[in-house]
């Protein structure tokens, strides 16, 4: 029987969705028994939120001082400590976990696999390459801790309904203290998590400008959708990097997916592929977004999105 150590990503007292969606991927696992380790200053509040998922056989609690900020080099230690109970050690393929399980392979003396999208079984699962345009199929050796990030993009989130239990661990795992947090750069919004959001609406470079990036703001606001972008309105400096959508961004599978004034390269539709409905508006009747939109607008958008707007007012 498989037993999996899901790690928890959460922030400011709530569990991030990408965890819910990575116990559906163990949860494809036949026989597994799934827990997860929520490592914080105070981990009740996001323990009680992960012990309600589906498929969760229970919570550990890992409270320090040192784990009041996700720092990787930090939480490494401790989660290799724990991960000696475990065959499968997962968590989502986000920053957050790009940058934490990389270090717990190493410290496992073990290969990390990346990008979980399917599981065949305990120890054969696909993933995609070449920018998502071929599936392979890895075989991991069933005589090592598998460590793997988890394409969140490719599962749905565990629904709500469990009870597990919640147990607290203490660690006896020396800490390092040549890394520790100076300051934090973060823009706080109201609006849905882009990565985790069921309705994203992104703007590309032929908004022209960062101010003309309003437009894509006030269509989200009517949609009630996250804000995303292409690379190149990103590399022209319209939006900050961190809402950038596709291979060397987020990766996202929205219900819903609007591209507004975005070609289509190759790169940007890597990362949106697992979008349920994709709505796209270009000028160009010939934009390579087209041949996958379900919806396509061909025209000016600094006339369709005020039109578009004025529409869903009057719904």
């Amino acid at each position: 029987m498989a037993k999996v150590l899901i790690i928890a990503e959460h922030a400011h007292g709530q569990l991030n969705p990408s965890t819910a969606r990575s116990v559906t991927c163990a949860s494809a696992m036949e026989g597994a028994q799934i827990d997860i380790a929520v490592f914080a200053a105070d981990a009740a509040a996001v323990a009680t939120q992960a012990a309600a998922l589906q498929g969760v056989s229970q919570v550990l609690t890992v409270n320090h001082p040192a784990n009041a900020e996700p720092l990787a080099a930090v939480l490494a230690p401790q989660v290799a400590s724990l991960a000696k109970d475990y065959s499968h050690v997962l968590a989502p393929s986000t920053t957050f976990g790009k940058d934490l399980l990389p270090r717990v392979a190493a410290l496992l003396g073990v290969g990390q696999l990346s990008d979980i999208m399917a599981v065949e079984s305990l120890s054969r699962f696909r993933r995609p390459v070449y920018a998502g345009n071929a599936i392979i199929t890895v075989e991991a050796p069933r005589d090592r801790t598998l460590v793997a990030t988890v394409r969140i993009a490719s599962f749905q989130a565990a629904e709500a309904g469990g009870n597990a239990m919640i147990e607290a661990v203490a660690l006896d795992v020396p800490l390092p203290a040549h890394t520790r947090l100076v300051d934090r750069t973060a823009v706080r919004s109201d609006r849905p998590d882009l990565q985790t959001a069921t309705r994203v609406v992104s703007g590309g470079r032929a908004l022209a400008s960062a101010e003309n990036f309003s437009l894509i703001r006030s269509l989200a606001d009517k949609l009630g959708a996250a804000i995303g972008a292409s690379r190149a309105a990103v590399d022209a400096g319209y939006v900050p990097s961190d809402l950038q959508v596709g291979q060397t961004g987020k990766i996202i599978a929205p219900e819903l997916y609007v591209a507004v004034g975005i070609s289509g390269a190759i790169q940007h539709l890597t990362g949106i592929k697992d979008a349920g409905t994709i709505v796209a508006i270009n000028k160009d009747p010939d934009a390579p977004i087209f041949e996958v939109a379900d919806i396509g607008l061909v025209g000016d958008l600094f006339a369709i999105l005020p039109e578009l707007e004025s529409t869903l007012a009057a719904a």
